[in-house]
């Protein structure tokens, strides 16, 4: 159970903080149920309710300063992830973000930035799949190597650059 004021990753929808636990009293809603009052960091002008006890949907803590920074090392270490089948690409990136798996977002922004190097090195522009999922990857990654760390973005993403090399 997590607490008023914790950061948490809820599946798709990124990192969002804890503002209440409660019954809400709205349509749809199992009043018998516990919700998490959620708001997003990437909209916090909204609000999503998560039940407590959800198990289709990823629902963890935001790793600690000290896993984020561990996993900021081990950057240079992970290989690109590599898609077998070029007709599977947009699944296998589907799939893989759906595991709100730190290692793997890492892994998905390196193959995609060499696959974009390769096609502008051959007069291409990245596709749109890749880009939205780079741009998926690095928010995601970003956002709560952010809040576990404390620094702001850039600079989070400026050191796993850094080490992608």
């Amino acid at each position: 159970m997590f607490d008023v004021g914790d950061y948490i990753v809820y599946g798709q929808n990124g990192i969002c903080q804890v503002v209440d636990i409660t019954h809400p009293n709205i349509s749809g809603a199992d009043a018998d149920r516990l919700y998490y009052v959620l708001v997003p960091q990437k909209t916090r002008d909204s609000k999503l309710f998560c039940p407590a006890d959800n198990d289709r949907v990823i629902l963890r803590k935001v790793v600690t300063a000290e896993e984020a920074k561990a996993i900021i090392k081990e950057t240079k270490s992970l290989e690109p992830l590599t898609i077998a089948n070029d007709r599977m690409r947009d699944d296998s990136y589907k799939n893989v973000m759906k595991q709100c798996d730190l290692r793997q977002s890492i892994q998905i922004i390196k193959a995609l930035l060499i696959r974009k190097k390769e096609r502008e090195e051959s007069g291409k522009k990245i596709t749109a799949t890749d880009e939205r999922y780079l741009k998926m990857a690095e928010e995601f990654l970003y956002g709560e190597l952010s809040i576990a760390t404390g620094m702001d973005k850039d600079t989070v993403k400026e050191m796993i650059m850094d080490n992608c090399n």
